[in-house]
């Protein structure tokens, strides 16, 4: 039994419910996609790096790196594609040469939003069913749940460190 986990039977399966309810919709998300980006003639890393600049704007090559779970060797094979592609520029920041900034070009963000155009409009019909408090529920959840994902990964990365030392 996972700590923290009551013993009550109903509890315990409406938790049940809700882990497998997550693990699909997390499934479901990973092959949406994987379906979106090979439409795009991308792989999935290049389509979560886009979809970042489309978020932030720019952003240094570094911090690609951190977002994307990639290695710094992997980003700069990746920025050189979606350079040669002409999805984003990158640049020397000229406050430190050693950075490179990665610009999503704006005359491609529509490109990359009408593969989810239909989905958005599903989304949308669905949330406009809930009230304030359950939106609000809603991201709390998917913060707290946002923040379980960061610090597994930080100890992924953690534990490839000591076995790289090792």
């Amino acid at each position: 039994m996972i700590a923290g986990m009551s013993t009550e039977p109903a509890r315990a399966s409406a938790i049940a419910d809700l882990m497998r309810a997550g693990r699909e919709t997390s499934r479901l998300s990973m092959v949406f996609r994987y379906a979106i980006a090979e439409r795009l003639g991308l792989t999935v890393s290049d389509l979560e790096c886009l979809d970042y600049l489309v978020d932030v704007g720019s952003a240094t090559a570094g911090q690609v790196a951190e977002r994307t779970n990639l290695t710094t060797g992997a980003v700069t094979s990746m920025l050189r594609r979606l350079q040669q592609a002409g999805y984003v520029t990158a640049e020397r920041d000229p406050a430190d040469r050693r950075r490179t900034i990665v610009t999503l070009r704006p005359e491609r963000a529509a490109e990359l939003e009408r593969p989810y155009e239909r989905f958005a409009e599903g989304a949308a019909r669905l949330i406009e069913g809930y009230r304030v408090e359950e939106l609000v529920f809603l991201v709390g959840h998917y913060g707290r749940m946002q923040a379980v994902y960061h610090a597994e990964l930080e100890r992924l990365r953690d534990d490839d460190t000591a076995r790289r030392s090792a």
